[in-house]
């Protein structure tokens, strides 16, 4: 990259974190937003899977924020290294070692117990509390700098701590405007096998299609699966379609035992890894036949299972892996072709599972549908103004950038902003904690960016071929993001401490619950923001919501616990009355169900439900409200199954039908409050 486009895009990305952190609040500052920002960078390049900020600063300790395997067996820290000017500055040997010694100062601090001298409510706390409670398991570190610095110096990383092995690498600018400028979400992983192996690795091949792919067929040391993981993580198997399976799963059990008692025996047991690459060298060996020495572009499509389950044997079990090898196949696609070829790849070796086409989300129709809508779909200016805007459905990372570029002129460049404002970007994850939030799966949206949005297209399969977004959906879609960005900022303004993320989804969640979903998107949409009332509903409600999620946790690690379902069943026992200012405003018109039937992707009900639905309207509203007495008389019922069997007298009382999730629930309330002894005729 030249100087001026480093240059360049240093501006552009203070702007950004600007904006950032101006949308969420006063308690976000510059050096967090930039921490957030590069988090979601790395998680969407595939390097992690999701990450907390959480700032600590002491003498001779200092952490951005954190996250672990999903075995936790490797432990990622963050430190960041925000610079406030408009010019680019470097990172030289002095002080990337002085950042390094504060990671590990941290570390061994809150290995130690630290969280013992914290304030509970602070994200170093909980950061802290989860160093220290998987330490035990922990098997490797990673510690990551993240600066808008450019590196000067090489990365020398600590020696070992406590038996595990220790890495360090850096994210720069220069490293984050290559990745932006290449058009990826993340930056191709090469591999030098004589570097990492010592020697070629043999072959067979190449047979296939010629101008399209070329395959190799091998048999792969698990040592040198091992290195590979241990050098590049989780991002190998970012177009794999099974890597966000937990490893304590039933297969990857069955690998560990093998491993541990038949090594000699693991070629036979397992199906094989299949991987792609976009070129490879190829050398002839002295004893005959061929061997690759470097491999460009690498992804393991299949066995991703395999290739964590080997390192995790190798860094937590010390397992010896010498006797260990894998088949595999490597497909080198033309670089024209990837995108095409490999999903296809990924998706047929995976073939003997079934395959949730879900999975293969960047071309989804739902989200091709979605990015032509925000490209069409104008949206009312804010306050009664007539300066129209849209919002821009960012499907795949750099589009919003890209289509900034191709506006030749300043001046077009800046129409196109004033046309397509920053603060109206959204990304596919933020699709999906919206919805999801909307659909009251608060617990879910905690798990992490990532997890969540897998979760939302696993239940947008569910719906088939049946939905289709149209420009009703589409706006409503819009409202639900200013509603969500709009929480964010109160709440933010609030200075509740630390949990903003888990309060705000969990704060909208029992709002929706508390109002039969009746909040009106329509009004939102035609006005571009919310009205006096919902906003002090909203104020008034957060600090509850957020004291509850610190109290219901008692001794457990509060961003773990706001991850239950159990948490939310917490939140929804919490006794609160919508403020009658914001009742006035519900939405109860005819209207509502044709904007509403489009509101969410997972409107269509399922068997279960539609019994659940019809079990629950079979009992008037009264009775439900004498069920809530009798419960609390009897103390039969827990406090959340209480509250929510008065919230169904209300919503059947006012001739409404009760969302999905209540009527599930009701149904299982009804059935357990009779075999307990309600009976309804008695009441």
């Amino acid at each position: 990259m030249s100087e001026s486009s480093t240059s360049e895009f240093l501006l552009d990305l203070q702007r950004q974190l600007s904006l950032n952190a101006s949308e969420e609040g006063q308690e976000q500052t510059l050096p967090e937003a930039f921490t957030q920002y590069m988090l979601e960078v790395l998680t969407e390049a595939g390097e992690i899977d999701d990450a907390t900020v959480a700032p600590y600063q002491a003498t001779g300790a200092r952490a951005s924020g954190f996250t672990l395997s999903e075995d936790e067996s490797t432990l990622w820290l963050f430190l960041a290294d925000y610079r406030s000017g408009l010019t680019v500055e470097s990172l030289g040997k002095a002080e990337l070692e002085t950042h390094f010694r504060r990671l590990v100062g941290f570390l061994e601090r809150a290995r130690d117990g630290l969280w013992k001298q914290l304030e509970e409510s602070a994200p170093s706390w909980d950061m802290a509390h989860r160093v220290w409670e998987v330490w035990p398991n922990v098997g490797e570190v990673r510690l990551v700098v993240l600066t808008n610095a450019v590196l000067k110096t090489a990365v020398v990383p600590p020696g070992p701590m406590d038996g595990r092995s220790v890495h360090a690498s850096v994210w720069d600018l220069a490293r984050l405007d290559r990745l932006a400028s290449s058009g990826r979400a993340q930056e191709p992983i090469s591999v030098d096998v004589a570097s990492l192996w010592g020697r070629p690795l043999p072959c067979l091949g190449p047979e296939g299609e010629p101008g399209a792919y070329a395959a190799y067929v091998m048999l792969l040391p698990g040592e040198f699966i091992s290195k590979l993981y241990e050098e590049h993580g989780p991002r190998l198997l970012e177009l794999n379609v099974r890597s966000f399976l937990q490893s304590r799963g039933k297969v990857n059990r069955g690998i560990q035992e093998t491993i541990k008692s038949a090594p000699r025996r693991f070629l036979a047991y397992n199906n094989g890894i299949s991987m792609t690459a976009a070129g490879v060298e190829v050398v002839d060996l002295p004893g005959g036949g061929r061997g690759i020495t470097k491999i460009s572009d690498l992804q393991i499509v299949n066995g991703g299972q395999t290739t964590a389950s080997l390192h995790y044997a190798h860094v937590k079990n010390k397992a010896d892996l010498s006797g260990i090898y894998v088949q595999a196949k490597l497909s080198v696609v033309e670089p024209t072709l990837l995108m095409d070829l490999v999903p296809r790849i990924s998706e047929y070796a995976n073939s003997q599972n079934k395959v949730n086409m879900a999975d293969f989300s960047a071309n989804d129709p739902f989200h091709v549908e979605i990015e032509r809508l925000s490209r069409t779909v104008w949206a009312p200016g804010k306050a009664g103004t007539s300066e129209m805007t849209r919002w821009f459905y960012e499907r795949a990372r750099g589009q919003y950038a890209d289509a900034h570029a191709r506006e030749r002129t300043p001046a077009r460049q800046r129409r196109f902003k004033q046309v397509h404002p920053l603060n109206q970007k959204f990304t596919k994850t933020d699709l999906a904690k919206f919805e999801n939030t909307w659909d009251q799966l608060p617990w879910i949206v905690s798990w992490g960016a990532e997890k969540n949005f897998r979760e939302f297209m696993l239940r947008l399969e569910k719906r088939g071929n049946n939905f289709k977004p149209t420009q009703e959906y589409f706006e409503s879609l819009v409202a639900k993001a200013i509603l969500f960005r709009s929480t964010e900022k109160l709440i933010g303004a609030l200075q509740l401490g630390g949990y903003r993320a888990q309060t705000v989804t969990y704060t909208l969640a029992k709002l929706l619950n508390a109002t039969g979903q009746r909040i009106d998107l329509r009004r939102i949409w035609r006005s571009q923001e919310l009205s006096t009332a919902l906003g002090g509903a909203i104020d008034d409600l957060a600090p509850r919501v957020h004291a509850t999620l610190l109290t219901s946790a008692g001794a457990r690690n509060i961003s773990e616990w706001a991850k239950k379902e159990d948490c939310w069943k917490a939140v929804l026992a919490l006794e609160w009355q919508v403020p009658q200012s914001l009742q006035k405003e519900l939405d109860s018109s005819s209207a509502r169900t044709k904007f509403t039937s489009s509101a969410s992707v997972t409107e269509q009900l399922s068997d279960d439900e539609a019994q659940a639905l019809k079990a629950v309207l079979g009992l008037p509203a009264v009775q439900w409200k004498a069920l809530s007495a009798w419960a609390k008389q009897t103390g039969s019922l827990q406090p959340w199954e209480r509250s929510l069997a008065f919230s169904l007298g209300n919503v059947i009382g006012s001739g409404r039908a009760p969302s999905r999730k209540q009527a599930l629930h009701g149904a299982r309330i009804l059935a357990e409050a009779r075999r307990l002894g309600f009976a309804e005729e008695a009441s």
